[in-house]
């Protein structure tokens, strides 16, 4: 269920994803999407993506994006998101 709910919210946010080829869209990873919510889409849509992906699956996925050698989440966001789930999750 969560998986095509998933595949549904990637579907209605493509334009967030250009830079995917349309066939792999729907395969993209967790780390991937989330990364890319958090950087360049709305508020609404982060809170959207949080629903359908589960807070704890959010903050362990945030977590592994943050533990790379190479980061590519923009600071404020990347702070604004660790105090986030510091409270909240």
């Amino acid at each position: 269920m969560k998986k095509q709910a998933m595949k549904k919210f990637i579907l209605e946010h493509q334009t967030l994803f250009w830079y995917t080829p349309a066939k792999e869209r729907e395969n993209i990873s967790d780390e991937l999407l989330l990364e890319t919510i958090l950087n360049y889409a709305e508020l609404t849509t982060i809170t959207e993506c949080f629903q359908i992906m589960g807070l704890p699956k959010a903050k362990k996925v945030f977590s592994e994006i943050t533990g790379r050698k190479k980061g590519n989440l923009y600071p404020e966001i990347h702070h604004l998101f660790s105090e986030y789930f510091k409270k909240i999750a």
